[in-house]
């Protein structure tokens, strides 16, 4: 009977100004059976859930992030309109009012995928009107049948009475049009996207999501409809979204196709499906499918699989690839699922990904981007590393020439990922749920506005200093999440140390937010090891959310490109074939964690810059070589046995080495 007059009396206390006393506590998730009155969560019958994307342009990047966004905004991607053959305006597709011309697939709507939000995210008006002339003929191509983008030709194998046989394409674009319609508010948006779905729903079940592409690919058309229908309620749409589930191929029961950016695009169809099914085997089909392509395939650091270009038997060492799409494809993916679930496993893969794979995607500059890249890597050239390495030619060169799905595709990966840093909660809160430095501006409780600045130089640190500036004061949850690496976090509120227990996802603060409160949270880091059991027995190490490569001197050599965006290889300038000689028993003795002056220009993913090196004991393995086609041999079984004297080696964060041995095989002492 008390329980109801306590609860009166919080509201009592929310209403009427009332201070509350900070209350730290560990929590599972926000209170999914509230419903966030600021922001648009999912409607009944869609399952709430515990986090909700905030409006693009509400999380402002600093430190670090702000100058990787800078640099892909100054760098090639920013001027793909001037190398890419595919964005010229003159007869493009996707510029057309009668949807005619060339270009009318995927490169596009990539592109303006990652333009767009990076132009709104960093303020830039000349980018923003670039990237407002494409959407502006987006809407301007929808028929009167509700159709829009590029229409004419598309005559395939799969096309319908009206020549239209693949909506992959329209796919990204419709990520374009909900970003910019939380950035603008433009009911435009809202009317296409309705228009467009009732087309949807007058295609053929025989013929609806026909095609590889499309088929593989239907959970991003799901979550566009799930978008749909919380801002307008049409019941139609959840009809629409069970024949896109139908359609799709099968991610529920099995992972459905082994091409790598198909899987990190796709993998958890089922767990946006069980927002509408409320089915428990859709929300742990995601899992089993990321859990199932790790043990398979991914039995190495860095949070991806080798799948250089799709997932083949007997193709799973280290030094086998993934293309940079499929890094920044999983990248969105597991920021969606942690929206969705609130399970803290998924950001930690995001930052795996983000951290330790992502930046040796592309030149320090951001002048350039490979295609592929291995956990271990010695030499980035033109040769052709087929048929170890699926696709023959130059998989492996530095270039903004190259490579048309990446090249357009990879500009995603950090503007989405300054979008997650911050979430809102179901109960009127905020979420932390990814770190770096940043400034968020947000509505919490009864709709105040309140600006929190982030102050941290993780993932090099694990201190994070929050600054709560609410337009007055007001009563929210507070959340901060916890790493799954990080055993005994420490949060101290202006000033005062508050004990933590059994924290292994959420932090929970409940107070009287006012302007100036801070709050301290420290993620102690230390130095890890996993072993690769599946491949010979290799290790990796850690330290935090860090996977740590050898120190490979880098010869840069130009190969070909123009003087303005040239193209490079990368030789190896000092030798690779260590393995480590370990204490597993202590590995503080074995590993000695140095720290270095963090870099004024905020380049710390970078040999010369790296903040943070460890130092090691290691052995060379003569017989371990590069292939005939300058392709890493393959890892010996561990312990190997080697008559080689132990010398030191050094070891740098795995996401600021280009080359990199990042799989260890263990030598015998």
């Amino acid at each position: 009977m008390k329980k109801p007059f306590v609860l009166v009396a919080i509201l009592a206390m929310a209403f009427t100004g009332c201070s509350q006393a900070p209350r730290v506590t560990p929590a599972a998730l926000p209170d999914i059976a509230k419903n966030n009155s600021n922001y648009t969560g999912n409607k009944a019958p869609l399952l709430n859930s515990p986090f909700i994307q905030l409006p693009v342009g509400s999380v402002k990047p600093k430190g670090w992030l702000l100058k990787q966004l800078e640099l892909q905004a100054d760098g090639y991607f920013g001027h793909l309109g001037e190398i890419s053959k595919y964005l010229i305006k003159e007869n493009n597709s996707w510029l057309s009012a009668d949807g005619s011309g060339d270009h009318g697939w995927e490169e596009v709507p990539y592109w303006l995928k990652g333009y767009s939000n990076l132009a709104w995210t960093l303020g830039r008006k000349e980018m923003i009107e670039e990237a407002q002339i494409w959407i502006e003929a987006v809407f301007k191509s929808q028929k009167a049948d509700g159709w829009f983008g590029p229409d004419k030709g598309r005559t395939g194998a799969y096309a319908d009475q009206t020549g239209r046989d693949d909506l992959w394409p329209n796919m990204p674009m419709l990520y374009v049009l909900q970003d910019y319609y939380t950035w603008s508010n433009d009911e435009r948006v809202i009317t296409l996207m309705t228009r467009y779905f009732n087309y949807l729903k007058t295609i053929p079940e025989e013929k609806f999501l026909a095609g590889y592409w499309q088929t593989n690919r239907g959970g991003n058309l799901l979550y566009s409809v799930y978008w749909l229908y919380n801002r307008t309620g049409d019941a139609a749409l959840l009809d629409l979204a069970q024949k896109i589930h139908r359609k799709s191929v099968n991610w529920t029961d099995s992972i459905a196709n082994l091409h790598n950016v198909n899987m990190a695009q796709s993998f958890g169809e089922p767990t946006t499906y069980y927002l509408q099914s409320h089915d428990s085997k859709h929300l742990k089909a995601s899992e089993r499918n990321y859990q199932e392509i790790r043990e398979l395939y991914g039995q190495v650091p860095g949070g991806m699989f080798a799948g250089d270009e799709n997932c083949r038997p007997g193709h799973s060492d280290p030094r086998q690839a993934v293309e940079t799409c499929g890094m920044v494809e999983m990248m969105l993916s597991t920021e969606v699922l942690y929206t969705i679930t609130g399970d803290p496993s998924w950001a930690d893969i995001c930052e795996d990904v983000a951290f330790n794979s992502y930046p040796a995607a592309l030149n320090a500059e951001m002048t350039a981007l490979r295609y592929l890249t291995s956990p271990n890597l010695v030499q980035s050239d033109t040769v052709s590393k087929s048929p170890v390495i699926e696709n023959g030619g130059p998989m492996f060169l530095y270039t903004p020439h190259r490579n048309r799905c990446c090249q357009h595709n990879q500009g995603q990966g950090w503007p989405y990922f300054t979008e997650h840093l911050w979430l809102a909660t179901a109960d009127n809160g905020l979420a932390a749920a990814l770190y770096a430095e940043n400034e968020v501006t947000a509505k919490v409780g009864n709709g105040t506005s309140v600006t929190i600045s982030e102050k941290t130089k993780y993932p090099f640190e694990g201190k994070i200093e929050l600054t709560v500036n609410p337009a007055e004061s007001v009563i929210f949850p507070l959340y901060l999440r916890i790493p799954g690496w990080c055993k005994k976090p420490e949060v101290m509120i202006n000033g005062k140390k508050f004990p933590l227990e059994n924290v292994s996802e959420l932090i929970k603060i409940e107070k009287t937010w006012k302007k100036g409160d801070v709050v301290s949270l420290t993620l102690p880091m230390e130095v890890g090891l996993r072993t690769w059991t599946a491949n010979k027995n290799s290790v990796s190490v850690d330290y935090g959310p860090l996977t740590f490569s050898l120190k490979i001197e880098e010869n840069w050599v130009r190969d070909g490109g123009t003087d303005q965006w040239p193209t490079w290889v990368v030789y190896p300038a000092s030798p690779w074939n260590y393995g480590l000689q370990i204490d597993e028993s202590d590995l503080a003795k074995s590993f000695i964690v140095t720290k270095k002056e963090y870099p004024s220009s905020e380049m710390p993913f970078t040999l010369a810059n790296a903040p943070i090196e460890i130092r090691a004991t290691g052995k060379k393995i003569p017989a371990w070589t590069m292939d005939e086609h300058f392709l890493v041999g393959e890892l010996p079984v561990s312990p190997v046995v080697t008559d080689q004297q132990a010398e030191p080696v050094l070891l740098v964060p795995m996401g600021a080495a280009r080359l990199r041995i990042s799989s260890f095989p263990v030598v015998k002492k």
